[in-house]
């Protein structure tokens, strides 16, 4: 697929403000090492990232790694905090972030890559609210001396992973969550959350067993990072593609991901000679440059992929996202704080721009009423109340066909122009039910209806045009 972004700049639009979908299972997959034009364009290795994801999905052609090298991006991906010159190095030695004061922005002040119990992440924010997570990490359990769960170096110890051995490509490095006290401090938390790949189709069995928020990071190997690998696999975006290929359509055919599901597939950062930003990235107070290697403000053009009922198959956008404005979106949709520079004012999270689609279809006899996200300012995101409007052509004459998640009071009008002046009638709908579809013929020629929905104290808006 070849993506020019000079022809995307209409596409850029800040996104609409409103409450995101009803999602309910976020899963997240990152691969290493890669800028967007080697993954999405001409001659890409990764055909089935490449092609056939971008075309069950919407392709995030604007969308940036915040530092350089791998570390501080997985960091901010799940804290929001920024990159320090311990972290932009790896972590070659396992140690705290010291002094570790919190300053503006909710930042932790200091070096080191282990951060002190007051610095929260995502995972800690949905265990408060009574939600799940799990990270699920490959070749974590492979090592015959290392633990099978919550696997990290020693404190204040040299870290063994971080070159792959024959059977076990796992890295510390690139699971993100056992930098923070707050989680490996709980032991048994941790060990119940910080898991090997293997345990994810058990989990995926239903919408109950699948965490709220599922972290998936290959190994050396299959995330891309090697090439050649240590086992004799070729590495880079072919072994990449090849992890997509084998675990994308488990995730999609999941009972959670077809019933409310998100999945985002990224990179962690582009080459190192790549240092570019977007959404006014701040450097953060303990490094003057998150380019690392290369001056400059961040990690690089990467691109992502996002999938789910809620967006539209095929889709392109090119309005800038980092990963601290993926952050954001989870906590959007969640219904959670915003930690560390996801709180920064003016930062976009996802908005109709990339929630652009319908929803999952909501018809049948096993179709029960869903639950109501929070609206915000009076607005419910799209597909919250309205889980389908389009026009049905039928010998020429256009029929509007609506259903619904939730019951509703409506507002439906068309509006049509008539020998030179606009009319505009109301469709005879006063209050829906959800798992109906209800039709009504439209009059003749061409124009527009717009269909508003009430419920719970928000509202839901729809325009589509015959």
């Amino acid at each position: 697929m070849l993506v020019t972004l000079a022809c995307l700049g209409a596409l850029g639009a800040a996104p609409a403000a409103a409450a995101p979908p009803p999602i309910r299972h976020v899963f997240v997959i990152v691969l290493e090492n890669k800028g967007f034009s080697e993954t999405f364009g001409a001659g890409s290795q990764a055909p089935y990232l490449s092609r056939t994801l971008t075309a069950q999905g919407q392709l995030l052609a604007n969308y940036y790694a915040v530092a350089h090298l791998s570390l501080p991006n997985y960091i901010a991906l799940v804290s929001g905090q920024a990159p320090n010159p311990v972290t932009q190095s790896d972590c070659m030695f396992y140690m705290d972030v010291v002094p570790g004061s919190i300053g503006a922005d909710g930042q932790a002040v200091g070096q080191g890559c282990v951060y002190p119990s007051p610095v929260k992440t995502v995972a800690d924010q949905l265990r408060a609210k009574g939600l799940t997570w799990r990270g699920y990490m490959q070749d974590m359990g492979n090592s015959p001396s290392e633990p099978k769960t919550c696997r990290h170096p020693a404190l204040n110890s040299q870290d063994k992973t971080q070159s792959a051995k024959v059977g076990d490509q796992y890295a510390a490095r690139h699971n993100p969550f056992v930098y923070f006290h707050s989680i490996i401090d709980d032991a048994a938390s941790c060990n119940a959350n910080v898991v090997a790949l293997d345990r994810l189709p058990a989990d995926l069995a239903s919408p109950q067993s699948t965490p709220n928020y599922s972290f998936i990071t290959p190994n050396l190997c299959e995330d891309g990072h090697d090439a050649p690998c240590v086992d004799g696999r070729p590495g880079g975006l072919v072994s990449s593609d090849a992890f997509l290929r084998t675990w994308v359509p488990r995730i999609l055919a999941s009972p959670a991901f077809q019933q409310d599901g998100l999945l985002l597939v990224t990179f962690d950062e582009a080459e190192n000679s790549d240092a570019t930003a977007c959404c006014d990235e701040q450097s953060g107070p303990n490094t003057p440059n998150p380019g690392g290697p290369t001056a400059g403000p961040g990690g690089g053009l990467i691109g992502a992929v996002a999938l789910s009922p809620w967006i539209r198959p095929g889709s392109i956008n090119a309005h800038p996202y980092n990963h601290y404005g993926f952050l954001r979106s989870v906590e959007d949709i969640f219904g959670l704080s915003h930690l560390g520079y996801a709180g920064r004012a003016g930062l976009d999270a996802f908005g109709q721009d990339v929630y652009n689609g319908d929803g999952p279809a909501l018809v049948g006899p096993a179709c029960v009423e869903s639950a109501l996200p929070a609206p915000r300012r009076g607005v419910y995101g799209r597909g919250s109340l309205i889980a389908s409007a389009k026009i049905v052509r039928t010998r020429g004459r256009g029929r509007l066909q609506l259903v619904f998640r939730h019951r509703a009071s409506l507002d439906a009008r068309q509006t049509q122009r008539v020998r030179g002046r606009t009319r505009t009638v109301r469709i005879g709908l006063r209050s829906v039910r959800s798992c109906r579809i209800y039709r009504r013929t439209l009059s003749r020629g061409h124009g527009s209806v717009k269909v508003a929905a009430r419920s719970g104290g928000g509202r839901e808006t729809r325009t589509v045009r015959f």
